[in-house]
């Protein structure tokens, strides 16, 4: 499938999200239900759209090569998972039951029960890769370790159960079955062919007309025909119902199957550069940023706090303290503010110098 493709399938499941949303989040706050059969109803309809959600969304992030559009949609799919979860919770109470029957819903939405069924996702497996060949690295080492004790105790007492010549005699039982056989098969072909010898030599030479002979030839060609179609046809016919594989092909390469495990592994290799491509870029753009536009954006920054510092001296009469920390520091002086806000300010500037004046004059009555 193409990148169009996934696209369209990760538009699809967007739109279902958004109208189940709509149904489960009202503008009006729904009474609670207190028929359970309804309830049930309800949260296995939502259950089941939930799901097909997810399968959507899963196939799409397992092929979207975007790394900013599958890192959206896997925020959105744990999203899914959850109210999945809940939603099984919440049929369990009503239910008091592990395992539910939806005959009747997907009988309306025209599924089957292996739509509903859930999968792994493979994003789980595949991000989690190396952690699960380490398990099984370790449970290998402590198989290994403690396997073969058992193992050879199990062994030492099955061969114990038999003697050599009890072991010789079952042998030789069963190899002189199988010559006794044979030469009766054997004999039964001979005193066979004997009686027929006899019997030609009795009859003579057949004697067949020609068209006779034609029309026999005629028939076993034709029955044979008729039989090799007849078994083509019945075999292509149990591929078609799923009852049996199709046959492999000589050629491999041109197969369906083939192909789409192909691109798909493709997608992969796509997607692991692309994931690298982004992580760095992530690092070289900030650096870049820093190196072409910084010294622009620090002389901005500069002009704005001269400007600063002149409307308020303009203002005032004198030329303000620096913000603190705690205020933000130069923050406090990029914010755009409403003309309340100043008055304010303002205010709380002249309070502030009435405030400094009152104490330095104390301090002097103090001296």
């Amino acid at each position: 499938m193409s990148h169009s493709a996934y696209n369209d399938i990760w538009q699809k499941a967007n739109v279902e999200l958004n109208s189940i949303i709509e149904i489960e989040l009202p503008k009006e706050p729904l009474k609670p239900e207190k028929d359970k059969l309804v309830a049930f109803q309800k949260f296995a309809t939502m259950y089941v759209r939930y799901v097909l959600i997810f399968k959507k969304m899963e196939e799409s992030y397992d092929q979207i090569v975007h790394p900013q559009k599958r890192r959206l949609i896997k925020h959105v799919l744990d999203g899914v998972i959850g109210r999945v979860l809940e939603l099984k919770n919440e049929m369990v109470n009503v239910e008091l039951l592990e395992f539910h029957y939806f005959d009747d819903i997907l009988a309306d939405m025209k599924l089957t029960p292996q739509d509903v069924e859930l999968p792994i996702p493979r994003y789980i497996i595949g991000e989690n890769a190396k952690v699960l060949k380490e398990r099984e690295k370790m449970l290998g080492t402590i198989l290994a370790r403690m396997g073969p004790q058992d193992s050879s105790a199990n062994e030492a007492k099955e061969e114990q159960g038999m003697t050599t010549e009890e072991a010789i005699r079952l042998i030789q039982i069963h190899e002189r079955g199988r010559q006794g056989k044979l030469r009766a098969r054997l004999m039964r072909e001979l005193k066979m062919q004997e009686e027929r010898d006899r019997l030609a030599q009795t009859r003579g030479a057949p004697k067949l007309d020609r068209e006779v002979a034609v029309v026999t030839i005629q028939k076993m060609c034709r029955g044979y025909l008729q039989r090799k179609q007849t078994a083509k046809m019945r075999a292509e016919e149990l591929v078609f119902l799923g009852m049996v594989p199709p046959p492999k092909s000589k050629s491999q390469k041109n197969m369906p199957v083939h192909v789409a495990k192909k691109v798909e592994e493709k997608r992969k290799l796509i997607q692991e550069q692309h994931e690298k491509e982004y992580l760095e870029s992530l690092v070289t753009v900030k650096d870049k940023l820093r190196e072409v536009e910084g010294p622009d954006i620090k002389e901005q920054m500069q002009d704005q706090i001269r400007q600063w510092f002149i409307e308020v001296r303009d203002a005032t009469g004198k030329f303000p303290d620096y913000p603190d920390i705690d205020e933000g520091g130069s923050e406090a002086i990029f914010k755009k503010k409403q003309p309340e806000e100043a008055e304010d300010e303002k205010g709380t500037g002249k309070k502030g110098k009435k405030g400094k004046k009152g104490k330095k004059e104390k301090e002097k009555k103090k001296k």
